[in-house]
């Protein structure tokens, strides 16, 4: 596609946008963890948008990617004139436009701390991506244990441990549920997927955000996917 034309095609989109809301460009539900993070902020704040999905791993993948975003990458949030393509980005978007939504928690420490968790799994564990990538619809009980991997499961594990004694009166990680939750929840679906082992708090945690209702539609709608990523075969 030429240039001219696809900045034609973005800018419509964009004046489209302003008019029936927002839309937020994804991948496959059942393999795309970064898509699933501002998924589920919006679903689960209420926030309306419009969805379009781009299969991964496809010979025209990136040309439909390339429409919406100079980055190349899904997810993608279209809004107000603007593109905003990281994940966490979208998310600090998002609170700054609903603040009576109150996607962060409202205390002051532990509104840092959960900001802080959420940029440790932003730019982190590196063992678990690589060795446990998501697949919802799989179940490889007992693979993926590399050793960077079982540290980055321990890490996990400590992060969960501390928020919900320190913030989270044993609900989700700040209490209420916020962006630190739908941001660890692609990690919930890895341990669901690879039969991680958890103490009992810390599974009863995993279960409360299976059991929300914007990350059980995304589950639903990922195991309805029929596609199958030729690396996850």
């Amino acid at each position: 596609m030429q240039t001219t034309e696809r900045n034609a095609m973005v800018s419509e989109l964009l004046k489209n946008a302003g008019k029936s809301g927002m839309t937020l460009v994804i991948g496959n539900k059942n393999y795309s963890s970064w898509s699933m993070r501002p998924w589920v902020v919006m679903k689960a704040f209420g926030i309306a948008f419009n969805e379009v999905r781009i299969l991964l791993d496809q010979p025209d993948t990136a040309a439909e990617i390339a429409r919406y975003s100079d980055a190349g990458k899904v997810p993608v949030l279209i809004a107000n004139g603007l593109q905003i393509w990281d994940s966490l980005a979208i998310c600090e978007y998002l609170a700054e436009q609903f603040p009576e939504a109150h996607l962060w928690p409202q205390d002051v420490a532990a509104r840092a701390v959960a900001r802080a968790i959420c940029g440790e799994m932003h730019s982190g564990f590196s063992g678990v991506r690589s060795a446990m990538s998501m697949d919802i619809r799989a179940s490889h009980p007992g693979q993926g244990r590399t050793p960077q991997a079982q540290a980055d499961i321990g890490r996990i594990c400590e992060i969960w441990e501390n928020c919900l004694s320190e913030f989270g009166h044993h609900q989700f990680l700040f209490g209420e549920f916020s962006i630190a939750d739908a941001y660890f929840a692609p990690v919930v679906m890895r341990f669901r997927t690879y039969g991680v082992s958890l103490a009992p708090a810390l599974q009863a945690y995993a279960e409360r955000v299976q059991a929300h209702p914007a990350v059980a539609q995304w589950m639903r709608e990922a195991i309805a996917e029929v596609e199958v990523l030729p690396n996850h075969q």
